[in-house]
């Protein structure tokens, strides 16, 4: 069964049928007061909460909307992301046809993926309010941790355009709010926004380009286009096409009023501004995903200049810390959707895993069908210089028939399977930036560990011995008589 949403309150109403969601009608205070209470319902995997009082503010928040296996499920219109994991599968089926047949038989696969593609409308729910004269604080903007640099918008799509080639961009980037129209714009060093920045202010010294850029930012769009912010796309792969293939329609597109960026028309809160490029500013710190605070660096700075949103809009956020929280559920998402995108690249893996406590670029879990000498390191060496997968501090890479998800089995099959001095190998390379522990930001250390076994031509001269498993026949010996044995 699949179901779509058109915006957020389609999704709202879904949770709530399905007894997913908590209201809370108590006024409960922006500041610290909602990361308590959703980070002891995130650590119990408990409901996505709908505060409806928050104090200081008369608009309803909603957060943890994506906190458990089943709600992420939900957002997507599944009942298992293993749906989502098979469509892209069969879309990468498609081949250079050889012949006419070939074309004719791709015809099919090629329109349903046109469908998707983002459509454009000339009005708006999002434009039901539009304010030249507004304060960001009239929204329930969170301040999430103690030593949090102020308040934070932490679930936020922001759009901006590469200078070069026009095309359009979607990531989430926290953004620490100044005052009443100004925020910071964490774009990190890697990310899609910070390139956008950094060739506009390479045009600027060319005497080509503009002084700054022109952004747009929605808050509470629908479920698959808020989660197709956070995708690792490649370069200029509009996010906005792979939302409509994961809700099956188009996303409903409207030109903003005064920048020329497209918006989610069904956004619940549009902001309308632009970045200097000649402005930096201090931001953070800020408690991260990590489990630590991000440390104060210098960021761009975002001016808004004009606020749109719905009749009685509903600010979505999110909080980050120590797991599990929602962003965890997110993760493991982008891990299963996108094996099949791995494996188109390296077949012979069979399974990959994000453990919660490896806040996704910390530990990667690697399962193949190992047929040649030094293939762990060929395919921890590929990882590398995957996309956002270079971030990966730890890559373990183990054989046929683990359970990655089994984390007696992995640590107990790791260390049986290392030599550490001939196994585990370092690599110098980027690390994310808000990793507090590389040597200098952005620059740090790797490390890959071979637990495969190990081969003859490996250099490896002893037997290998065999794994103890009983055998079928007994282990049906026992079945037969275990109810005569008195045991549980």
């Amino acid at each position: 069964m699949s179901y779509t949403y058109t915006n957020l309150r389609d999704f709202i109403a879904k949770l709530e049928e399905e007894g997913e969601l908590k209201r809370i009608k108590t006024p409960v205070d922006p500041i610290l007061e909602i990361s308590e209470i959703t980070d002891r319902v995130s650590k119990k995997i408990g409901p996505a909460l709908l505060f409806e009082n928050p104090k200081g503010s008369s608009h309803p928040l909603l957060i943890n909307a994506f906190g458990s296996h089943r709600r992420m499920a939900l957002s997507l219109g599944v009942e298992s992301l293993e749906e989502i994991s098979k469509r892209i599968d069969e879309l990468l089926e498609i081949k250079t046809p050889e012949s006419f047949l070939d074309k004719i038989k791709m015809l099919p696969k090629l329109a349903d993926l046109s469908r998707f593609l983002p459509k454009k409308v000339s009005s708006a729910p999002c434009h039901e309010v539009i304010k030249d004269e507004f304060s960001l604080f009239e929204f329930p903007i969170l301040q999430c941790w103690p030593q949090d640099a102020g308040r934070f918008i932490t679930l936020p799509l922001v759009f901006s355009k590469n200078p070069k080639t026009g095309k359009r961009n979607c990531g989430v980037y926290r953004m620490q709010v100044f005052d009443e129209r100004t925020t910071a714009m964490h774009w990190q060093t890697h990310k899609h926004g910070a390139q956008h920045f950094g060739e506009a202010s390479q045009l600027k010294k060319e005497s080509s380009g503009k002084g700054c850029i022109e952004v747009a930012v929605a808050i509470g769009a629908d479920p698959a286009g808020g989660f197709s912010g956070i995708t690792p796309m490649p370069d200029d792969l509009d996010e906005m096409l792979f939302a409509g293939f994961l809700r099956r329609r188009p996303v409903e597109m409207v030109q903003c009023k005064t920048v020329d960026l497209e918006v989610p028309a069904n956004a619940e809160i549009v902001m309308e501004g632009h970045v200097n490029l000649d402005e930096l500013r201090t931001e953070g710190p800020f408690g991260d995903h990590t489990g630590y605070y991000s440390l104060q660096d210098s960021y761009p700075v975002f001016h808004v200049n004009c606020l749109t949103h719905r009749k009685n809009p509903i600010y979505q956020s999110t909080i980050v810390g120590k797991p599990p929280q929602e962003d965890c559920y997110m993760g493991h998402a982008v891990e299963r959707i996108f094996l099949p995108l791995l494996q188109k690249q390296l077949p012979e893996i069979i399974d990959m895993h994000m453990p919660f406590e490896g806040i996704f670029h910390n530990l990667l879990l690697i399962s193949i069908r190992k047929r040649y000498p030094g293939q762990a390191r060929k395919i921890m060496s590929a990882i590398w210089g995957l996309g956002q997968a270079m971030f990966s501090k730890c890559i373990v890479v183990l054989d046929e028939g683990t359970d990655l998800r089994d984390y007696s089995q992995v640590v107990w099959k790791t260390l049986n399977h290392i030599d550490p001095e001939r196994d585990i190998q370092y690599v110098l390379g980027p690390i994310d930036s808000l990793d507090h522990a590389s040597r200098q930001p952005n620059f740090g250390s790797k490390m890959g560990v071979d637990a495969t076994q190990k081969l003859p031509e490996e250099g490896f001269q002893r037997e290998w011995p065999d794994e103890i498993i009983m055998s079928e026949k007994i282990k049906h010996q026992i079945d037969e008589i275990w109810p005569e044995l008195g045991l549980k």
